[in-house]
């Protein structure tokens, strides 16, 4: 695999991870959902699911949304490592988010930090999420951003 091919890999897969940052942000659980489509993913939790429809099911039951349709949230991403296949068929990263959050009756803190672990497949040309893993490293309040207690 050449150099240039590698930086797109890494560009695009990097893009990926943001985009899903910012469709929770947005309220947009669909997209963010879609970008599951072909994944599996498995929390810190132990809960393990697959498919967009899995994925958009779980965040609609767990995160709580505001008048303006978002969670009020910021999920920020932040030390990205992406390792492209030396076939260019498939790439690892992992990278840290930390989420803040700002409610009525709820002051701006950050309310969790932890890893994705992910796995990606290039097909006709284009990355997608094959697997997610997340991690919460750290736990803070989480009253004004679930519906109800993740399970255990």
């Amino acid at each position: 695999m050449d150099v240039m091919h590698e930086l797109r890999a890494q560009a695009e897969i990097s893009r990926l991870l943001y985009l899903y940052a910012y469709h929770i942000d947005s309220g947009d659980f669909d997209a963010q959902a879609e970008l599951f489509r072909h994944a599996t993913v498995s929390a810190s939790v132990g809960h393990e699911m697959f498919g967009a429809d899995a994925f958009r099911a779980m965040e609609r039951a767990f995160v709580r949304t505001y008048d303006d349709g978002t969670p009020r949230t910021k999920h920020v991403i932040t030390n990205v490592v992406v390792d492209v296949a030396p076939d260019g068929a498939s790439a690892g990263s992992r990278c840290y988010f930390h989420v803040l959050q700002a409610a009525p009756g709820f002051a701006l803190q950050p309310i969790c930090a932890g890893r994705y672990e992910d796995r990606f497949e290039c097909v006709d040309g284009a990355w997608r999420f094959s697997r997610r893993e997340m991690r919460i490293d750290l736990a803070g309040d989480f009253s004004a951003h679930l519906l109800k207690t993740l399970p255990k």
